[in-house]
């Protein structure tokens, strides 16, 4: 009897460490503190950041001024070795198509007038998934500045999200999201991708839209 309480304790205790570091660990994620916009193509709200961050934001960025600093991006799945090196036989995507920053970048630019020092700009894509009526497919991730940085993180692209909470047939059956992917992001003109003062790396972004553009002069 005595064993089988001291097991019986010790389950308890097991079971209130758990539960105590999964509510610490979910309290420590970034949350939502304004939906900026909603529809069915375009998500972008505000995130409060956990650690802190000091942004630049409020930030004027126009929708012109961040198409041209989105178009510059592409990116690789991240892959361990050997993957790795068949992975970067191939040369990196560009992050959005041109249907996608033309939906994005009004609502972005938005976002980063209204954001606090303490928010990033989070953003969803939506499209149909393979499966519409289950699936969506989403590109994903979360944009915010410090002078003179601008940082873009990817956490899907085009990744079939489920549209519900539950499964269709059982609702006592989760269909959670998958967890963010890791992404190799890139960008061109490589001059401006830097890296910041703790080794994150970043756009040089005034640098970028005070340089030349291609095909025009200093003084045109």
């Amino acid at each position: 009897m005595r064993h089988q309480y001291r097991a019986f304790i010790f389950s308890r205790i097991v079971l209130c460490v758990a539960v105590v570091g999964l509510s610490a660990s979910c309290a420590r994620l970034p949350y939502t503190t304004k939906v900026v916009h909603e529809d069915a193509r375009v998500v972008v709200v505000l995130q409060q950041e956990i650690e802190p961050s000091a942004y630049s934001h409020p930030v004027q960025l126009t929708a012109a001024e961040l198409t041209d600093i989105l178009q510059g991006f592409s990116f690789r799945p991240k892959q361990r070795m050997p993957l790795r090196w068949f992975a970067e036989e191939n040369p990196p995507k560009p992050v959005f198509r041109q249907d996608e920053m033309t939906a994005l970048v009004g609502r972005l630019s938005e976002g980063l007038r209204t954001a606090g020092p303490g928010e990033r700009v989070h953003f969803e894509l939506r499209a149909p998934g393979l499966n519409p009526s289950a699936r969506r497919d989403v590109v994903g991730g979360w944009v915010a500045v410090r002078e003179p940085y601008f940082y873009l993180t990817l956490e899907y692209v085009h990744v079939q999200i489920p549209t519900r909470k539950s499964d269709l047939y059982d609702y006592n059956y989760p269909t959670p999201p998958p967890p963010p992917a890791e992404y190799l992001l890139y960008f061109e003109p490589g001059r401006f991708w830097a890296a910041d003062q703790q080794g994150v790396s970043a756009l040089d972004y005034r640098a970028f839209l005070n340089a030349p553009k291609v095909g025009t002069s200093p003084g045109s």
